[in-house]
């Protein structure tokens, strides 16, 4: 089974400290959150190889307890995405078997918002203004300027 990123042109990356990254589609107008082992996976496709490869690299770079079911069950879900194509079907992994296998690593995690549900989502936190529908500018907070912090 051969596993690849989708052509890189339509998609912007950004790398997060805490190894997350923020993925925005240009075709579809649609930002992808990857947790930090999805991101780990994306990492590992950075050429066409296999779940295996997959798994090691993301050993070697990620976490050494990664296992190939692990590995296997990002790639599924970087699929469902359309961040990879998965050329075959010989997924062998079940969610028992992944769950079985983890231990301290977390499971992947990919979360997909539209460019304009992120919108609706900032004008209900309030940080976009409902009249210009313009970004707010000046941040916000709750302590008055003139009152003294304790620390």
């Amino acid at each position: 089974m051969h596993v690849e990123r989708v052509n890189p042109a339509n998609l912007s990356v950004n790398s997060m400290p805490d190894g997350s990254r923020i993925v925005r589609n240009e075709e579809s107008d649609t930002v992808l959150a990857l947790n930090a082992t999805a991101a780990a996976a994306w990492d590992a496709c950075s050429r066409a190889t296999t779940i295996p490869a997959v798994a090691e690299e993301m050993r070697r770079s990620f976490d050494p307890n990664v296992t190939d079911e692990l590995a296997e069950a990002s790639l599924l879900e970087l699929h469902d995405k359309k961040l990879v194509n998965i050329s075959g079907s010989d997924f062998k992994a079940t969610r028992r078997q992944v769950l079985a296998g983890l231990s301290a690593v977390a499971l992947p995690l990919v979360v997909s918002l539209t460019v304009g549900e992120q919108k609706l989502h900032a004008q209900s936190a309030g940080s976009i203004d409902d009249d210009s529908k313009q970004w707010n500018s000046a941040p916000r907070a709750d302590v008055p300027k003139n009152r003294k912090r304790p620390f």
